[in-house]
């Protein structure tokens, strides 16, 4: 079980469609959306050690994207798939809407969860082949329930799984990895284990370091990225002949065979643009330095060039699928037969690893995070206020 046919089929032609569209325009290295990331709010209802999603303070968190500022969203991006992490999404009393409506526009749909809330909210849900449900997974149990900081969660989630999985829907399990659930012999265990619920596939990934996340102790460099993921691929290769894993993945070969050290990729931050209550991400889904009101101005008037491991050194360790999923996925367009050759064969696990980005150059990092929340809270105070003003006007009104 891997990414639907169809699905490749549209996602290839769409890519493909780019290139030619680039081409009559002149254009060397065309830009465009692979993915939305849509995050219509910060909320969630786990601390996870990890995530630096959470520590807004409150009116920040009580902020939600509209039904109708998602459809714009997915409209002026016009990117082929929407992918809906959070938070937790499953706290928006409208996301059954959302998902319902950005369906009926044909995009490929996965919603992200941690599954606490699935089971009492799955009858809001269609099963449709443009939709996904993504369970956060950090491992077996005792690495994913010390992941998400409470015990018992795992349970919740294999629970939910097995349920979707028995009403017709497609489920992928979402899993990141750091040094504290990185054995690779306990890594391939836990993939063997979903693949035997039944899962569709795993979506993995390195985890990447969230200024703000709680614990800074746990992520990985890109060294010891590279290392892990041959180390799991040779556990998954076992009695499978040489090179070739036995789990089905969300992702490209060709990504898959980046995080194994042999490709070396320069990020794409605009291949999955985020959309937040903040507004446009810059540059994106993982790094907040700015903030557009359209996606029109995040692509024309954000200084690209400026991020990307080589040139800033917040992304020196990054080997995150937001970055470079898409850089893989235009190389697999332009290179059809390596990607042909590695899907085939799997990702090496033997010999050198292919060069890396030199770190020489690249700029300082900036610390700008607080700036924005200052701004947003201010923002917040204003509309208040507004309410307030308004509520005492309809008393008067009313009084006299």
């Amino acid at each position: 079980m891997t990414v639907p046919l169809h699905q490749q089929l549209a996602i290839g032609g769409y890519i493909a469609g780019q290139h030619v569209k680039a081409f009559f325009k002149g254009r060397k290295t065309p830009r465009y959306p692979l993915v939305l990331m849509l995050e219509p709010l910060f909320r969630c209802n786990l601390a996870c050690a990890g995530c630096g999603k959470i520590d807004y303070p409150d009116p920040i968190l009580n902020k939600r994207l509209s039904v109708e500022e998602c459809l714009a969203a997915v409209d002026e991006c016009g990117a082929p798939m929407v992918a809906i992490p959070g938070g937790e999404p499953l706290l928006h009393k409208d996301m059954p809407e959302i998902v319902r409506r950005i369906i009926a526009r044909g995009k490929y749909v996965t919603l992200c969860t941690n599954a606490l809330l699935l089971e009492k909210k799955i009858g809001q849900y269609q099963p449709s082949r443009y939709f996904n449900w993504s369970i956060h997974l950090d491992g077996l149990k005792p690495e994913h329930d010390r992941s998400v900081c409470q015990e018992g969660v795992y349970e919740k989630a294999v629970a939910a799984a097995k349920l979707a999985r028995q009403k017709g829907f497609r489920v992928n399990i979402n899993c990141t990895l750091f040094t504290s659930n990185s054995d690779p012999e306990r890594v391939a265990a836990f993939f063997d284990e979903v693949m035997a619920l039944g899962i569709d596939n795993i979506t993995v990934s390195p985890g990447y370091a969230y200024e703000r996340a709680p614990d800074q102790e746990h992520f990985l460099n890109r060294r010891a990225t590279k290392e892990l993921f041959r180390n799991i691929f040779r556990a998954g290769a076992r009695g499978q002949g040489a090179g070739k894993p036995r789990w089905s993945f969300s992702q490209s070969g060709l990504y898959m065979d980046f995080l194994a050290g042999n490709q070396t990729y320069a990020c794409t931050p605009w291949g999955m643009p985020t959309r937040n209550v903040f507004g446009w991400q810059r540059p994106c889904y993982l790094l907040g330095e700015g903030y557009a009101k359209s996606f029109r101005e995040l692509m024309e008037d954000t200084n690209w060039e400026n991020y990307g491991t080589g040139n800033y050194e917040k992304c020196a360790d990054c080997m995150v699928h937001s970055g470079y999923e898409a850089t893989a996925a235009m190389d697999a367009v332009s290179n059809p037969l390596k990607a042909f050759a590695v899907g085939l064969r799997g990702p090496k696990t033997e010999g050198e690893f292919a060069p890396e980005i030199p770190l020489d150059k690249q700029r300082p990092a900036e610390y700008v995070f607080g700036r924005h929340v200052e701004t947003a809270m201010a923002e917040a105070e204003t509309e208040a206020k507004a309410r307030k003003q308004a509520v005492a006007a309809t008393r008067t009104i009313a009084a006299e």
